[in-house]
């Protein structure tokens, strides 16, 4: 596995930052938009409002004669008689046009004369933003019926709208001050929360690091519970690749010595078969020729079990059978009998036809095969067997005992272990035991030895 920092792409809190930042200016800048259109509407708002009073006040000062229109007293609003003072009024008409204008308006032109003859709804007011050649001007009209009740007017006020504008402008430039700062220390938190909340992330790829420079066995430390898992499973990957590096390594000793006792049987007939030369004996060579075959025959088994136990992750997820123990024990006693024929020992047994076990017939011959062999070559004279199932589920207990020198005490767990053996003298490799120890804990069986009331070794397994 590779957890190295230089991987193509992007990492993925460059990616969440991307994507947050994306949205973060997105979301900011629509809502500088809408604050900025906001605030201007309300600045145009004001400003009609404005107006709106300005012709209010022209209404209650002007008079009518003969079609002129005049004021008895000086306006109230003083930007109405300075001349382009920014604040011009009109009085017009449909028919005629315009009637009159403000002192500040003699020199003013407008962008636009239409107004002075738009027709004006009876107490309707009409405003508009007039765009000029230099300027923008506000204008309000607002339409009236003299008292007469026949004569209809307009009242018109316009205003120079730059000093608006340029409060708009102060609002837009002080709102994207602020939301460019708001953007800034946002990125900078949201840069701070990632990196927090992806530390674990962090913190993994560092350990997966240090494990991949044998600095350390597995992830170690709690990690959230979204990462708990991933943790977990990571951890048994690594535990099954190191069992199956360690499988490897270990599987031509393993063949090598499961190999051992088809070959004994072998070698000890081989030389049988060379002193007999009596037409007597043709029987019993055909017998021997019929056991070389069975073992050669298991010895092929054997390899193409190995080779197949290098690759899996666990002996138990074969494919399940249910196989007599009783059957399996007394194919295996036959070969072994024959073996060491010279020894003439005794066996009894006590085995229940019903106990089976549930999976590959190779394990089990593999697990009675070491078992029996070392019953054979250590026992003086006398082997026990006896087989039972467990209460009323398919669970066998399977007890082998001999009468020879027994294994000492304190030796009854070390020679569990691969490479371990009691007697140095006795020619072996010393993994027998361990490979039949690690084939029944792969079906999460147990296996102890203990001391035998025969005086030599009691080897019981449990099979689930």
């Amino acid at each position: 596995m590779s957890t190295s920092a230089g991987a193509s792409g992007y990492s993925l809190q460059s990616r969440l930052m991307l994507v947050f930042s994306l949205m973060l200016f997105l979301f900011l800048g629509l809502t500088g938009v809408v604050l900025d259109r906001a605030f201007r509407t309300s600045i145009e708002a004001g400003a009609a409002d404005r107006l709106q009073v300005q012709i209010y006040l022209l209404l209650a000062n002007v008079e009518e004669q003969d079609g002129e229109f005049y004021f008895l007293q000086d306006l109230q609003e003083p930007l109405f008689n300075q001349l382009n003072s920014g604040l011009y009024g009109y009085i017009s008409s449909v028919s005629f046009g315009e009637l009159w204008r403000s002192d500040s308006a003699r020199t003013f032109t407008p962008p636009d004369t239409a107004f002075l003859r738009e027709a004006v709804p009876v107490g309707d007011t009409h405003f508009e933003v007039m765009p000029g050649q230099d300027d923008t001007f506000f204008r309000l009209s607002y339409g009236i019926l003299w008292e007469d009740g026949i004569r209809e007017y307009s009242f018109t006020v316009i205003e120079d709208a730059a000093p608006y504008y340029s409060e708009i402008s102060n609002f837009r430039r002080s709102l994207w001050s602020w939301l460019g700062g708001a953007a800034v220390l946002l990125l900078a938190m949201q840069l701070l929360l990632l990196r927090w909340g992806l530390s674990p992330l962090i913190r993994m790829a560092a350990d997966l690091i240090r494990i991949e420079r044998g600095e350390r066995d597995k992830l170690a430390g709690s990690y959230p519970q979204e990462l708990q898992g991933v943790a977990t499973n990571l951890n048994m990957l690594i535990e099954s690749e190191r069992r199956q590096q360690q499988r490897y390594r270990t599987t031509l000793g393993d063949l090598a010595h499961s190999l051992k006792t088809p070959l004994a049987v072998i070698s000890g007939l081989l030389p049988q078969l060379r002193d007999s030369q009596s037409p007597s004996d043709a029987a019993e060579r055909s017998e021997q020729l019929d056991t070389i075959n069975e073992q050669l025959e298991r010895m092929s088994q054997i390899v193409s079990y190995q080779l197949q136990r290098a690759v899996q992750s666990n002996a138990a997820a074969a494919l399940a059978r249910h196989v007599d123990i009783a059957t399996t024990i007394n194919k295996v006693l036959g070969a072994l009998q024959k073996v060491y024929a010279e020894k003439a020992m005794e066996v009894s047994s006590e085995m229940d036809e019903s106990a089976q076990f549930t999976g590959d017939e190779r394990d089990l011959l593999e697990v009675l095969g070491n078992i029996l062999d070392n019953a054979f070559k250590y026992g003086k004279s006398r082997i026990r067997i006896s087989v039972h199932r467990l209460n009323t589920t398919h669970a066998a207990e399977i007890k082998v005992e001999d009468n020879g020198f027994g294994v000492p005490t304190e030796k009854l767990e070390f020679v569990l272990q691969r490479g371990a053996r009691a007697d140095t003298l006795a020619q072996g490799q010393g993994i027998g035991l361990a490979v039949v120890s690690d084939i029944i804990h792969s079906y999460n069986g147990e296996i102890s030895i203990e001391v035998s009331d025969l005086g030599g070794a009691l080897v019981r397994i449990r099979l689930p």
